[in-house]
């Protein structure tokens, strides 16, 4: 077990947040107190794992006065990890989460010069691209790497982007059946009060589902792509079908 202790600066640096910010949260309660060696306050690797938690919440939106209701009703019942894991586990990202930022010109290039306003404007919609001033910022280099080719092998930019329209409602279809049927046979099955044990037997349960789920959606899709190619390659077939001389 780690025993290390902190002096208020050093945890402060640790964390990576300002020293005024750890005192605000002390003053919340946010943090539990101190052990005390005289004047000096000595914080344990628990107020350190803390500040982490509190940093985590922050960044998936949370409030503090949401998160100080949270570790209060940890103190309550259990450990805050118990309470959050399971929704955690959930809602953790699934799409790639780095972005890339683009001049126009930039992007234009990469694009064969199909970008327009009415594509950025489009683009923005779908969520792909935040624009920040001058520069573009591309909320998926996957999806822009993917697109690029597209582009390049002829296919225009105003196409695809109308094609991902359909795309995303095919895949929001797909999504809501994957959770009702998580939420339908694996939540119906806890009661009003689930206990520490079965929020975490859920929570790994439904971290494990993950990759299930991705290889189900690429195994359909790849089956949908072997029927509909089978068909075109038989047009294609027709078409290039040598004459007899």
């Amino acid at each position: 077990m780690d025993d290390r202790e902190y002096r208020v600066e050093e945890l402060a640096a640790e964390a990576g947040i300002p020293v005024r910010t750890l005192r605000y949260y002390q003053e919340r309660r946010l943090l539990p107190a101190p052990r005390r060696a005289g004047r000096v306050a000595l914080y344990s690797t628990s107020h350190l794992d803390r500040l982490r938690l509190i940093a985590r919440l922050l960044d998936r939106g949370y409030r503090l006065d949401g998160i100080e209701e949270l570790l209060a009703a940890a103190g309550q019942r259990q450990d805050v990890t118990e309470l959050l894991g399971f929704e955690w586990a959930a809602a953790a990202p699934w799409s790639e989460r780095g972005t890339v930022a683009l001049s126009l010109d930039e992007l234009s290039e990469l694009l064969d010069g199909q970008v327009t306003a009415e594509v950025l404007a489009e683009a923005a919609e779908l969520g792909h691209i935040t624009l920040d001033g001058d520069r573009v910022v591309v909320n998926s280099p996957r999806l822009l790497d993917a697109t690029a080719q597209l582009v390049r092998a002829g296919i225009p930019l105003p196409a695809i982007l109308a094609v991902t329209w359909e795309l995303e409602a095919a895949f929001d279809r797909m999504a809501f059946s994957f959770v009702e049927l998580v939420r339908g046979h694996l939540l119906g099955r806890l009661g009003d009060e689930p206990s520490p044990d079965e929020l975490d037997r859920l929570a790994e349960l439904v971290g494990r589902m993950r990759p299930v789920a991705r290889t189900v959606a690429d195994e359909h899709f790849a089956r949908a792509m072997d029927r509909r190619l089978s068909k075109e390659v038989a047009r294609i077939r027709q078409r290039i079908r040598p004459t007899r001389r």
